[in-house]
Order: structure tokens, then C-alpha cells, then sequence
């Protein structure tokens, strides 16, 4: 006989998992006849239905874990726009510059590098660099 069905309603009534409930092998006529909550409920106080006990640990206890360099947060966008402004600014600067023809392709080659370096903080210092 299959009683996986009543094992399943048995579950739903008494709100554990399938796995939790065992029938009692010599009770089995009773349990095959029950069809509504309440008969569930009136084997389960006849120890016809079992609900089986917990088992291992309750409680686990959390590892305490040092916060490695991976887990910092910083925030990264306010520096990266600023970077982000000023060396398209400088950039062009230069840009204009070997247009016009005050630096050769030699200057403005370096002056790009600089720039990617950081050494300039402003479009002044840059041309102070210059002069």
C-alpha cells in the first residue's frame, strides 16, 4: 500500500516536512481510512502518526571572520570623475597647443604622459610647467 499521499496531507496539517512524519506499521487501516484534517489530527494524539524529533544542532554558531581587503568599499566614483574632467581638459590644452604650433610632436608626446601621470593638478600648473 502507498501512502505517500497521506504522508503528504499529514505533513500540510501538522506544518513539518513529509520526510519528519512516520506511520505507526500497526495502525495502518487507520491511517488508510482518514481523509480530513481532523482525522489527521485525532491519529497523531492516538500515536498513530509520528512526527519524528529533530535532529544535529539548533543553533549554529557564526565563525567570527576577519574583513580582508577584498570586502572594503570604497567609493571610487567621485575620485575617478575629477580624473576623469581634468585630463580630458589638459588633453585638449595640449591638443590646441601642437595645433597652433607652440609645442612640437616631441613636447606634446611627453605632456600626454604627464598628464596620465598625474603630475598636473590644474590647467594652470600645466602651463606654468610650460613657460
Amino acid at each position: 500500500m502507498n501512502f505517500r499521499k497521506k504522508k503528504k496531507l499529514a505533513a500540510r496539517v501538522l506544518k513539518v516536512g513529509a520526510g519528519k512524519i512516520s506511520f505507526n506499521s500497526e495502525r495502518l487501516d487507520d491511517i488508510k481510512e482518514a481523509i480530513t484534517n481532523q482525522d489527521i489530527r485525532d491519529l497523531v494524539k492516538d500515536k498513530a502518526i509520528i512526527i519524528k524529533a529533530r535532529k544535529g544542532r539548533r543553533k549554529i554558531v557564526s565563525k567570527k571572520r576577519k574583513r580582508g581587503l577584498g570586502k572594503v568599499k570604497k567609493k571610487v566614483k567621485r575620485r575617478k570623475q575629477d580624473f576623469v574632467k581634468l585630463t580630458r581638459k589638459l588633453r585638449s590644452y595640449a591638443k590646441n597647443l601642437k595645433k597652433i604650433g607652440k609645442i612640437n610632436t616631441e613636447n606634446y608626446k611627453t605632456i600626454r604622459k604627464q598628464i596620465k601621470n598625474k603630475t598636473f593638478r590644474s590647467k594652470s600648473h600645466l602651463m606654468e610647467s610650460l613657460k
